[in-house]
């Protein structure tokens, strides 16, 4: 299960730049990636921890700005096309599951 962050904010006042590094700084903490500058992504092992982090996202929402989550499964996120230029190259693999017996 991967969940996504896409979001704009507001970038105009010194204040705005805060909150938009700060918004940025604690979706780091809580393990989420940059896929590209205003999208981040995490991996999570399932739809429970998703939620928890989910959770996490929205006490952090700013005021003002645009912020989509999604969640989307491991099969979907390997249909993925990336391309860096005309070049296509593969999605972040799916991080391997710690199993204890």
């Amino acid at each position: 299960m991967w969940v996504l962050v896409f979001f704009d904010l507001p970038v105009v006042t010194k204040k705005d730049r805060k909150i938009y590094a700060d918004f940025r700084k604690n979706l780091l903490k809580d393990g989420f990636g940059m896929f590209q500058f205003s999208i981040y992504l995490r991996h999570c092992p399932s739809m429970e921890n998703a939620k928890v982090h989910i959770k996490r996202v929205q006490k952090k929402l700013p005021e003002k700005g645009h912020v989509v989550l999604m969640t989307i499964t491991d099969k979907q996120f390997g249909l993925i096309e990336i391309f860096h230029g005309k070049k296509q190259i593969d999605p972040i693999e799916t991080p391997q599951q710690l199993e204890l017996f």
